[in-house]
């Protein structure tokens, strides 16, 4: 018996693991895709997470190669779908855009992540 403690063990703590890395709201896809090269310059940046979302704790900063801010400062979460949310750029040259996101799941765990999108030339 006790020769399978440790198995036991090992079991109980990835399970522990599992469970605590679904509370969080991971980059499921976007419009644009991570790393897209668009011939059409977007007027948005459509971003779905893995879980719902507290939209007045997250924030997205959509930036040009300058690292001037190209989004208009909202946000908005679909409000079909609390996992998807919305930010409206301003007019967009051809270059390489990066997108930073912060956001809050409804259980109140944080994650922050980027991507980048080129316009094309």
């Amino acid at each position: 018996m006790t020769r399978h403690i440790p198995a036991i063990i090992a079991f109980v703590a990835g399970t522990l693991v599992s469970v605590a890395a679904l509370a969080h709201a991971f980059l499921d896809h976007a419009l644009p895709a991570v790393g897209a090269t668009v011939a059409q310059a977007p007027t948005e940046v459509i971003i779905w997470f893995t879980q719902p979302l507290e939209v007045a704790f997250s924030g997205v900063a959509v930036t040009d190669a300058s690292g001037q801010r190209v989004d208009t400062g909202h946000v908005a979460l679909d409000p079909k779908d609390p996992q998807e949310l919305h930010v409206p750029l301003k007019p967009l040259q051809p270059g390489e855009y990066k997108v930073s996101w912060h956001v809050v799941s409804v259980d109140t765990h944080r994650t922050t992540g980027d991507f980048s999108f080129t316009v094309r030339r």
